[in-house]
């Protein structure tokens, strides 16, 4: 009967020490069922083509939950309901960090689509003039990415000081001509155009459009490393093996040679890893 209770007693404590190692292996991160969130644009789309195979290939099981507004993404990842997402730029992400309290980061780069200065009603830049009306995004990391082109084309000037995260448009001032700016949320700009001069358009909704190219723009930004789209995680699962195989995935050849075999991407702004590839 003693050996009995031994041996009862040996096995459960095997059981104990495997939930602990099981535990332990959870919160390290070692995990093979992850949840990718993404906003509206095509980076849903590439990894469905792309990044999801590849994935799958390591024996991941990925679940995607695309959200109808952008600004439903980021608080999904703060409360845990996803594990990373595809849609931000570094100084968005870093404007929501200090506007709800989290803690993501950038693990990496992602194809993205430039904004780009486009119009119905003209043909050139050049019909521009002292109420020319022009549509900009109303969120104000958008926005200032927008005015920047304007004030490259000298048709604005943008005061100093103005910020990125809190910008607005009461930064802005005349330079050659009187611009009457209309502030519109970024998804609508596009379906717009025809009631203003000239639009600033964020990449991604041209690239989505079936008739549009980004090289069709009139201007195009030459965006700044703070403005490209970035894979985003909390920082606690940035040296996951997980997030490191997510970021992998995204520097990879295979991802590469999609992208560029694919005609809608052209014009896209392309990650630096690339390279070394």
């Amino acid at each position: 009967m003693k050996k009995i209770w031994i041996v009862m007693l040996i096995s459960a404590m095997a059981v104990l020490a495997a939930c602990g190692n099981n535990k332990e292996a959870a919160s390290s991160g070692d995990k093979k069922e992850i949840t990718v969130g993404f906003g509206v644009g095509t980076y849903e789309e590439q990894f469905r083509q792309s990044i999801l195979p590849i994935l799958e290939g390591k024996g991941y099981t990925v679940d995607i939950k695309t959200f109808s507004q952008n600004m439903q993404v980021n608080p999904a990842m703060k409360e845990g309901s996803i594990d990373a997402s595809i849609f931000q730029s570094t100084a968005y992400m870093e404007a929501i960090n200090e506007e709800i309290g989290a803690d993501m980061v950038g693990i990496a780069y992602v194809p993205g689509a430039p904004q780009g200065l486009y119009s119905v009603n003209h043909t050139t830049l050049d019909d521009v003039k002292d109420g020319t009306t022009v549509a900009v995004p109303n969120d104000p990391v958008n926005q200032e990415r927008a005015l920047r082109i304007l004030e490259e084309l000298g048709w604005v000037k943008i005061k100093e000081g103005a910020g990125v995260a809190d910008f607005n448009v009461n930064s802005v001032e005349p330079d050659k001509f009187k611009i009457e700016l209309k502030v519109l949320d970024p998804a609508q700009i596009l379906v717009s155009l025809q009631d203003v001069d000239y639009g600033v358009v964020n990449g991604n909704y041209i690239a989505n459009a079936p008739d549009r190219k980004i090289t069709d723009a009139l201007k195009i930004e030459n965006t700044p490393m703070q403005h490209r789209i970035i894979v985003s995680v909390n920082q606690k699962d940035a040296e996951t093996p997980w997030a490191k195989d997510l970021k992998s995935a995204y520097e990879s050849k295979e991802f590469e040679e999609y992208i560029t075999g694919q005609e809608k991407y052209a014009g896209f702004i392309l990650p630096e890893a690339w390279a070394n590839n």
